[in-house]
C-alpha cells in the first residue's frame, strides 16, 4: 500500500496520482488534505512519514507546491529517507542507491505528465542492494 498526503498546494496532483495508481491497480491510502483550502504541510507530511515508518504503508508520496517543505518534515520521522525528485532519472538512483522509500514531488514545479513518470519509476524501481549503498544507508540511519 503507497501512502500519500498533500497539502492544498498539492491537492490537484494528488487527485491525479491518486487515479493513476488506483487505475494500475495499486492500493492507495489517501491521507488527505480534504480540499483546496489553505491548510499546513507538515500535518500531512508527517502522517504519509509515520504511515511507511510503521510498516502500514510500503512506500509514501508528498506533494506540496514546491515539495521542499513537505520533504524536510517527511525526512523528520525516524526511518524515513524522502527524496524530493523533479527528474525520472533522480527518482530511479534514489531507489537504487538510497532506497529512498517516500517520494516528494513539486506540484507548481513540475507537470503531470513528467510527475506521474517521476511516480511510476519511484514505485517500480527495486533498491540495487549493492553493499556499498546498504553501508552509505546505515551511516545516514546512525
Amino acid at each position: 500500500m503507497i501512502a500519500i498526503g498533500s497539502d492544498h498546494g498539492g491537492y490537484d496532483l494528488r487527485q491525479l496520482v491518486v487515479k493513476h495508481l488506483a487505475e494500475a491497480g495499486v492500493e492507495v491510502k489517501d491521507m488527505g488534505c480534504p480540499d483546496k483550502s489553505s491548510c499546513d504541510y507538515p500535518d500531512f507530511g508527517r502522517a504519509v512519514a509515520k504511515a511507511v515508518a510503521s510498516g502500514e504503508c510500503e512506500k509514501g508520496i508528498v506533494i506540496c507546491t514546491t515539495g521542499i517543505g513537505i520533504s524536510i518534515t517527511a525526512n523528520k520521522v525516524k526511518g524515513i529517507r524522502c527524496a524530493l525528485c523533479s527528474d525520472v532519472c533522480s527518482a530511479e538512483l534514489t531507489r537504487l542507491h538510497n532506497d529512498a522509500n517516500v517520494l516528494a514531488l513539486g506540484a507548481g514545479i513540475v507537470g503531470n505528465n513528467l510527475a506521474l513518470k517521476i511516480v511510476d519509476t519511484f514505485l517500480n524501481t527495486e533498491f540495487s542492494g549493492d553493499e556499498r549503498h546498504a553501508r552509505r544507508i546505515s551511516k545516514i540511519e546512525e
